[in-house]
């Protein structure tokens, strides 16, 4: 009788931690998601900064395209370092706002289209912004998954035994259907 009981407990003890290592492991996941894209957000900021660069010389607005990506940016990195996740994703898609009519400054711009450089950038500001999406999706599937693991029946009653593993993650917007479709047909017009 006393080995079942060590037995029991030994289960209880190992499905204890093994939840706990399983719980951290999603933790870890979303965090390095998020990662992924403070990666992709960055790559943006520096392409929109040598796109400007590029076609200051066509645009008339260029200053104010680039004071409002910079104030963007700005109030991102002060809301990232603040903590707080929905100023940082507010401004982050401003940006996105920002970078989906740089087509539009391209049809204006006969010479501009033609400048080998430019139309690299702009291709890489296309790409950046795919890969922000699925970055942003790849996060807020890790959340789906660590809430739902979390909120579980068995896994409810270890989180609230360790505080550390009740996380609390903002979503990123993704944008509505009409955005996808929209971002879907994005492409340089010569």
């Amino acid at each position: 009788m006393t080995i079942l009981l060590v037995i029991v407990i030994l289960a209880i003890f190992a499905f204890i931690i093994g939840t706990y290592n399983r719980l951290i492991r999603m933790i870890e996941a979303v965090n390095n998601n998020e990662r992924q894209i403070d990666i992709q957000l960055d790559r943006r900021y520096k392409v929109f900064e040598s796109l400007i660069e590029v076609v200051k010389k066509y645009m008339d607005y260029e200053q104010t395209t680039l004071k409002d990506v910079v104030a963007l940016r700005n109030q991102a990195q002060s809301a990232k370092a603040s903590g707080d996740d929905a100023a940082r994703i507010a401004a982050e898609n401003g940006i996105s706002k920002i970078a989906s009519g740089i087509n539009l400054v391209f049809e204006q711009y006969p010479d501009l289209k033609a400048n080998q450089n430019a139309l690299q950038l702009q291709e890489e500001i296309v790409s950046t912004e795919n890969k922000l999406t699925y970055s942003k999706q790849a996060f807020n599937d890790s959340i789906e998954r660590y809430n739902a693991e979390k909120k579980s029946f068995f896994q409810s009653m270890i989180v609230s035994l360790f505080s550390k593993l009740d996380k609390q993650f903002v979503y990123w917007n993704l944008g509505g259907t009409d955005k996808i479709a929209e971002k879907e047909s994005y492409t340089v017009k010569l």
